[in-house]
């Protein structure tokens, strides 16, 4: 289902769950002004279709000091997707995105510290696959609406 074949109260729905994800059927359906059997259909649609893709729990960092950047990577590669595997071992790279332009790969990774940051930077860049790195260091984060990538 495209999203743009959503009618108002999908739309409504999504929201309400956008706003807590955790709330009941009763009380989607209370603010939709619909049954609760004809929400429960219209989640079932949702999920099955791939609109909603899952719920998820967001948890605050433990430690607050966490060290993050940004990695543009160029590669040699003949596809990103051959360089995907080693990334997914790395559990402090958060996020992945292919992207348009010079950098083939965008990283978000977060480390507890500036030495580990630097371990995983030197561990990337020793992989002959990878011809370049540049490094964008997070210094304030203004806006964080939770995740919205593909996965």
């Amino acid at each position: 289902m495209a999203i743009s074949t959503l009618d108002k109260f999908d739309e409504l729905i999504i929201q309400a769950l956008q706003q807590d994800a955790r709330q009941t059927v009763s009380a989607i359906a209370a603010t939709v002004n619909l049954s609760r059997s004809a929400v429960s259909e219209r989640l079932k649609r949702l999920e099955q279709t791939g609109v909603i893709r899952g719920y998820q729990v967001l948890l605050q960092p433990q430690n607050n000091n966490l060290v993050s950047a940004y990695f543009a990577i160029e590669h040699r590669s003949a596809r990103c997707a051959e360089i995907i595997p080693k990334l997914q071992l790395i559990p402090e790279i958060r996020r992945c995105h292919g992207i348009s332009g010079e950098t083939d790969l965008m990283l978000f990774v977060e480390a507890a510290s500036m030495a580990r940051l630097h371990q995983i930077r030197e561990l990337l860049d020793a992989d002959p696959a990878i011809e370049k790195i540049t490094t964008h260091m997070v210094l304030s984060e203004w806006i964080n609406l939770g995740p919205t990538e593909n996965t």
